[in-house]
């Protein structure tokens, strides 16, 4: 213990000359500054043992060698931390993708398939999709979490749902290693939440509406604690999922005149679901004071719930930055519903920034209710014009300051067969992400999605 003393305090003695300004984090001491003085007194609190709320500067409830290293960090860059990042991002929900990255070494180290793997569009294999999408231009990805994924249905496990609190943290510290900005998408469920399923968590099915609030009040906090001692801090974190009609409605099996929704014209419920999203985002506040908060819809073919959604917001005094929506041509209409929607936002929100968290299109086979084959036809050309033209279409908005694509990394290449692909739930594979099935190069709109941020 003595040796690692010494060497802290080398390093310590080696960082005076960079100390200077005053912060708020890392001022352990409480004299307006970071310095190696705070370090020192780190120093000494893990090796006396013990807990001390001032030394414990990454908030994991432990005072370790990784509070030093925040400290040391925060000196280096001039004794303050970097302002977040502003955007704009542009990325995709990558949240399968350490399951296909499974199941591509199991189909080689188990029946010898060697040619199941991500490709780029010249058939060069891709040894790791975060760094090289990094590398073509995106900035940032999203990942969902779920409560308790394993009570999920066999279907809905068949369909994605897998992530919990172990895998994004993987993830997340994946993508924050590779300098990309990190976005956390709470589902406060077992299962998919969505517009027409937002059911409460099996753990929380007994709590009332104030324990309920608590307990989300109490996981979010948990959550973001292990994600940051884990280096998978997020930047953005969406407080819900699709949550247009509310969240935790109750659990699975409630009747129907029971759950407890949140529609326009009746005041039913919208307190106890304000109540519940100010006690999600009082723990990102405490947790994540960088991080942005997000509030995402996805009514944008129906402009009046949507203002109703975020009038009942901010009428409620519900904090958070950024209004998310859902947009899918197939499930929304074209290009001019969209242009209505950023428009009614932007017009009657203008403190607020607005992200198109989830997208997709089709490079082959029609997904969805709507067809637009005839003016972005089912092929990798028709998935690129069709990205080509969205972000054309968002430009002109200042504020809409990310885009993120939908389940980009499905790839069933060389994964044929019930026993080890990944998404096979009725023969049915979704195509619309930005790798193709069969031949695992991945699509040209994943290289135009760029175009976003430049």
């Amino acid at each position: 213990m003595r040796g690692i003393k010494y060497c802290l305090l080398c390093i310590a003695m080696a960082l005076t000359s960079v100390s200077a300004n005053a912060a708020l984090r890392g001022d352990v001491n409480g004299d307006g500054e970071v310095t190696v003085a705070d370090v020192n007194i780190i120093i000494d609190r893990i090796l006396q043992g013990g807990y001390s709320a001032a030394s414990d500067v990454n908030g994991d409830e432990e005072v370790t060698i990784a509070d030093v290293n925040v400290v040391i960090d925060i000196i280096l860059r001039g004794g303050h931390e970097e302002p977040p990042y502003d955007g704009p991002v542009v990325g995709g929900d990558i949240s399968m993708l350490t399951k296909y990255e499974d199941h591509q070494r199991l189909a080689a180290s188990k029946y010898g398939i060697r040619n199941a793997h991500y490709y780029d569009m010249n058939g060069t294999v891709i040894d790791d999709v975060i760094t090289w999408t990094k590398q073509q231009g995106w900035n940032a990805a999203r990942v969902r979490l779920f409560v308790n994924p394993e009570n999920a249905s066999a279907a809905d496990k068949g369909q994605g749902v897998i992530q919990n609190l172990d895998t994004v943290k993987v993830l997340g510290a994946r993508i924050k290693a590779a300098g990309m900005q990190f976005m956390l998408d709470f589902h406060y469920s077992d299962s998919w939440a969505d517009p027409v399923k937002q059911f409460t968590p099996a753990a929380w099915a007994d709590l009332d509406d104030e324990a309920l609030t608590q307990q989300v009040y109490e996981y979010t906090r948990d959550c973001l604690r292990a994600l940051k001692a884990a280096g998978a801090t997020p930047d953005y974190i969406q407080t819900g999922n699709e949550i247009s009609y509310g969240m935790l409605w109750g659990p699975v099996g409630t009747p129907t005149a029971n759950l407890k929704k949140c529609y326009m014209g009746d005041e039913t419920n919208w307190d106890r679901f304000a109540n519940l999203l100010k006690a999600a985002g009082r723990a990102c506040r405490e947790e994540c004071p960088n991080a942005k908060i997000i509030l995402h819809t996805e009514r944008v073919a129906k402009t009046n719930i949507l203002l109703n959604f975020y009038n009942q917001m901010r009428n409620k005094q519900v904090d958070y930055d950024i209004i998310g929506l859902s947009y899918y041509p197939y499930f929304h209409g074209d290009l001019g519903t969209l242009a209505n929607a950023l428009n009614s936002v932007s017009n009657n929100y203008q403190d607020k920034d607005i992200m198109i968290v989830e997208t997709g299109y089709s490079y082959h086979y029609k997904v969805g209710d709507l067809d637009y084959s005839s003016k972005w036809p089912l092929t990798p050309e028709g998935q690129r014009q069709f990205t080509e033209d969205l972000i054309a279409r968002l430009k002109p908005y200042a504020r809409v300051k990310g885009l993120f694509w939908w389940f980009p990394e499905a790839n069933e290449y060389g994964l044929g067969g019930n026993y080890w692909s990944v998404l096979h739930v009725n023969d049915a594979w979704y195509n619309a992400g930005l790798w193709n099935h069969e031949t695992g190069r991945c699509t040209p709109a994943l290289y135009e999605l760029k175009s976003f941020v430049e």
